[in-house]
């Protein structure tokens, strides 16, 4: 026979595409419509359906960015078509391709109840199953009409990420509001033909393709298409026969999840989320009514929460759909966070928060972490996981990677403390699935665990702006539950594939080749731990105060009896919460959004500000001495952790400062001495005690240097790595001074470079190791990248960053194509570069990225012949100047602060990066107090809280920071009853009782990087 294949599915494709699906809904009448454009923000519903109309005709521009109108239709079913399916069918304008970042809407009938939501790919209303004719039809409209910012030309430079700067000019036409009848077997026919043909295109040439093929010829030869309804039924039984051969037996198996993936904010503002929210759950709760198995899940307690504080009408369908076991809370988070930023203490109440939230409002909690699209995941996270109660790990961003393609895609993974949790990235590389044939072949051809494993996960929907799962989507799942040549399609809750999955890896004995050890870093977006510095900045602010008005307010409980603030610590911390969402911590929304998180910071602070403030008073009550208050975990001005004592003058001798003869500085205190050049570089920092010499010979460190940063694409996530080709080291100073306040050694230092100004105060107190730099930017810059240099005389091996709960080690060599690929990593508050009997360390208040690199000397050249001299020099990232999504991104003001600390250890660095950024306070009082919770031994401190179940217990946390086994005791200076360990959401666990002494003292034996959680019941 001929090759006909081109022929075949040439045809299809046309016939499909331009006669099938139109024909879906081909007999229709228009319908009436009246609007009314809002002139500012959204209104609530009731409102919106009492509004004034006027009348609206069908192809009038309308919408512009970040408005909204309200749309009344208002018709009559005609007689004729009585006993026929009605559905209302609206094109507001779409774009097919852009479904969840433009226009959409959200469909209400006149009492206010919500029908479902009408976006590019769901464009059509149920009106009746079965109309009796002439009854009266009227719809409401609540239209949103968001910018399509990611557009065609993507990363394109807009101003419409603001409505400050957003065009006042209509962005939408509608093309069609219309009655129509649904042609329930035309449509049915349409995803026959959809099926077969993307089946085929990945069959190979061979019996079962070619029968395939044979029988949309012959569907289509019957198919009249100037008669398509009367016709349909007829085509539809040529493919019977093909469509109804079953799948292999070893198929790979597919189990499917609706999905929307709603980002809780990004190319829209959270008020648009809080929508976009209402019209997907509504669209999902409809879609379930209509179906026998589909299953829907969503995470994110906060998207549940806003459903239920802005929308009612929408929360009772949605806690309907839940109790149904259909509407699948997933996740247990509060929102899908960044994991790589937010601190230990952020994430265990990531956890709490979620899980008290489903656990308050539906009776269950969530089995596993689903987070398919943060950018990379941290070592920490395994234990937390599973200590917070999680079975499973969930996400597939890794997919993305530029380089290394991920060995895995069901396997257990493995933290910095020993702990493993079983994780799943699906083989399809997608969170956003059509069940297309594409989809599915690439996941059983993908699929890297078929030797032990049978199947993975699909989550179906159109998402990151919502929509999620569409009718035709549910139609293909029917059509490949089992079907010849594809994947096994069901709809299954992850918890079951999970469990299933758990079941056939340890069938398959105890093969560690199924583990990934240390972070999921991924080799995209890097520039995420940069980009909108104010952001981050207010982050790591309110986390720590937060933790701190938890210890305060704890300690005024136990003391003087206070009322804790419950609803006030739940309700900063939510905020907080939702400001790490993985597209507002790692800088990457529109402008809109950063604003927004800024302002709400800087309320959080206040927030946090007043419960210490109104905390402490209690504490030390009215008086005139002059007493200071530790905030940190550790010691510090004299005063213990978490105490306060009288405020006294430092122990120390005072720092000296010494003007030399080439115009630089001499900075010394009995712990280092350290020399600037006339231009405010350090060019020389020595550690007395051992006279080790910190800056490579040669070379000057604290430089700031400056790169052209423009990626290939994804302007906010992404630096690539030819930004290293082109660098600009800031060396000149406009204006140098020094002088010694208060025992402390002070150098201003004034730069001024391209359109920007800096100026950085260096700063030596007494008996501190630290070299402190305070650096305020007027940044005004344009695609570039700015960088601080500390170029050490140190061979170390590996870089050690602090991480949630302890730090994660790193080489400095690129041996491999994955080393390589790690040119811009994490860190929290310190990194350390160490050798065997020195090291260096970097704090820092606010900067989240680094980067690091190691150059050898030729051998046989200075400082002795044969002998290489090695040089690792270590970067802080600091502030960026991308274009996309925020034109504005980090112009203006902006303050780090950072200190270079000389002959530093783990231990070290961890008591330098927790005080770095918890400077002691101030205040006047009666008297000060020994601190509630005291530790010894090698146990860190990490909260002081009062349990959240509002018992009054209260809830210690602490981990071992430095990577070895580790002896110590949690003392509680108060009454105490009894002990017990417990999980990171307070729960009891098995063997969790421990003895208690006399004096409120648990004694604690921590593995490495062990967290643990323990619960005293006060008497």
């Amino acid at each position: 026979m001929h090759d006909d294949i081109t022929l075949t599915t040439g045809r299809a494709h046309r016939v499909l595409t331009e006669r099938i699906w139109p024909a879906v809904h081909e007999t229709s009448v228009p319908l009436e419509v009246e609007w009314h454009a809002l002139p500012g923000e959204p209104i609530p519903p009731a409102e919106g359906l009492a509004l004034a109309m006027q009348p609206y005709e069908v192809g009038t521009p309308w919408g512009p960015a970040w408005g909204t109108t309200w749309f009344r239709l208002t018709g009559t079913v005609p007689a004729e078509w009585a006993g026929r399916t009605v559905e209302a069918v609206v094109d507001l304008g779409f774009d097919v391709d852009r479904t969840g970042f433009q226009a959409e809407a959200l469909v209400y009938t006149p009492d206010g109840s919500p029908v479902k939501s009408i976006n590019p790919r769901n464009q059509h209303v149920p009106v009746a199953d079965a109309a009796a004719g002439g009854e009266r039809v009227e719809l409401y409209l609540e239209a949103a009409s968001n910018p399509v910012l990611l557009g065609h030309n993507v990363f394109e430079r807009t101003t419409e990420g603001d409505t400050a700067t957003s065009s006042p000019h209509p962005l939408y036409t509608t093309r069609r509001i219309d009655l129509a009848i649904f042609e329930s077997e035309v449509h049915d026919l349409a995803l026959d033909v959809e099926v077969l043909l993307e089946l085929q295109a990945e069959l190979p040439t061979g019996p079962r393709r070619m029968r395939v093929l044979q029988a949309l010829d012959d569907a289509l030869d019957v198919l009249d298409l100037q008669r398509i309804p009367e016709t349909a039924a007829a085509a539809r039984a040529a493919l019977a026969d093909v469509l109804a051969s079953p799948a292999e037996h070893s198929a790979h198996e597919i189990s499917a999840v609706g999905h929307a993936h709603i980002d809780s904010a990004w190319l829209w503002p959270v008020r648009e989320t809080i929508r976009k929210v209402a019209r997907t759950t509504s669209s999902m709760a409809d879609l379930i009514g209509r179906t026998d198995d589909f299953v829907y899940g969503m995470s994110s307690a906060q998207q549940y929460a806003w459903v239920k504080e802005h929308r009612p009408e929408v929360w009772t369908r949605v806690k309907e759909a839940v109790a149904s076991g259909r509407f699948l809370p997933l996740g247990g988070m509060w929102v899908e966070s960044d994991t790589v930023m937010p601190s230990g203490e952020a994430l265990v109440r990531q956890f709490s928060q979620g899980q008290r939230f489903f656990e308050r409002e539906f009776g269950q909690r969530s089995h596993g972490v689903w987070l398919p699209d943060s950018f990379g995941y941290s070592p920490a996270l395994p234990q937390l996981v599973r200590r917070a109660g999680f079975d499973w790990f969930f996400t597939q961003k890794i997919s993305w990677n530029q380089v290394n393609v991920f060995p895995h895609h069901t396997f257990w993974w493995e933290g910095i403390d020993g702990s493993r949790v079983l994780t799943h990235f699906p083989p399809m590389d997608t969170y956003n699935s059509q069940l297309s044939g594409e989809e599915l072949a690439k996941a059983t051809r993908q699929f890297r665990e078929s030797r032990r494993a049978t199947g993975s996960i699909a989550p179906v929907g159109y998402g990151d702006g919502g929509g999620g799962t569409t009718r035709e989507m549910t139609g293909r799942a029917k059509r490949l539950a089992s079907l010849e040549g594809s994947a096994k399609v069901r709809w299954e809750h992850p918890d079951a594939f999970f469990e299933r999955a758990r079941e056939e890896l340890v069938a398959s004995g105890t093969d560690d080749s199924a583990v990934w050890v240390g972070e999921l870093y991924l080799e995209l977006h890097r520039a995420t731990l940069t980009s909108q510095h104010r952001t981050k900045q207010g982050n790591r602010r309110n986390e720590q105060l937060l933790v701190e008005a938890e210890a305060w307010a704890a300690t005024a409980s136990a003391r003087t009896g206070a009322d804790y603030p419950y609803e006030e610590l739940d309700s900063l911390w939510q905020q907080v919460l939702l400001l790490q969402f993985h597209d507002i911590l790692p800088g990457t929304s529109i402008a809109w959004v950063h604003r927004e998180a800024v302002a709400q910071h800087a309320a959080i602070t206040e927030g946090a500000q007043a419960i210490i403030e109104r905390s402490l008073r209690t504490l030390v009550g009215d008086g005139e001495v002059a007493l200071r208050a530790n905030p940190a975990v550790f010691a510090q001005a004299g005063v213990p952790a978490l105490g306060v004592a009288p405020a006294s003058a430092p122990a120390a001798a005072p720092s000296t400062l010494e003007e030399l003869p080439d115009g630089g500085y001499l900075l010394a205190n009995e712990q280092v001495r350290v020399t600037l050049d006339a231009a405010g570089h350090v060019t020389s920092a020595v550690d007395l005690a051992s006279g080790r010499e910190a800056v490579a010979p040669g070379r000057e460190a604290n430089v700031l240097q400056l790169h052209q940063d423009f990626p290939n694409k994804w302007d906010a996530w992404d630096v690539d790595r030819f930004y290293r080709n082109s660098v600009t080291d800031l060396r000149e100073a406009e204006k140098v001074t020094g002088t010694v306040e208060d025992g402390v050694a002070v150098v201003t230092v004034h730069r001024q470079f391209s359109a920007s100004s800096l100026d950085q105060v260096i700063t030596l107190a007494p008996g501190s190791r630290t070299l402190e730099v305070d650096l305020r930017t007027d940044w005004h810059e344009t695609e570039k990248f700015l960088k601080v240099a500390f170029p050490l005389d140190v061979r170390a091996e590996h870089v050690a960053a602090e991480t949630q709960f302890g730090f994660h080690k790193r080489v400095t060599h690129t041996n491999t194509s994955w080393e390589a690929a790690k040119f811009e990593t994490s860190m929290h508050k310190w990194l350390l570069a160490e050798e065997p009997g020195f090291g260096v360390g970097l704090v820092n208040d606010s900067s989240y990225a680094y980067d690091v690199t190691r150059e050898v000397s030729e051998q046989g050249v200075a400082p002795a012949p044969g002998v290489p001299e090695v040089t690792t020099t270590v970067r802080l990232s600091l502030l960026r100047a991308p274009r996309f999504p925020d034109p504005e991104t980090d112009q203006g003001l902006q303050t780090h602060r950072y200190g270079l600390v000389v002959g530093a250890d783990t231990a070290v660095a961890t008591e330098a990066g927790a005080t770095f950024g918890a400077r002691p306070r101030e205040l006047r009082g009666a008297a000060g107090f020994e601190p509630l919770v005291g530790v010894a031994g090698g146990v860190t401190l990490s909260a002081v809280k009062l349990a959240d179940d509002r018992s009054g217990d209260l809830v210690v946390r602490v981990y071992e920071a430095h990577g070895r086994r580790a002896s110590g005791a949690v003392t509680v200076a108060a009454p105490v009853s009894g002990a017990r360990t417990v999980s990171l959401l307070e729960d009891d666990v098995d063997g969790g009782e421990v003895d208690v002494t006399a004096d409120g003292t648990v004694t604690v034996e921590l593995s490495p990087f062990e967290v643990r959680t323990l619960r005293f019941a006060l008497a």
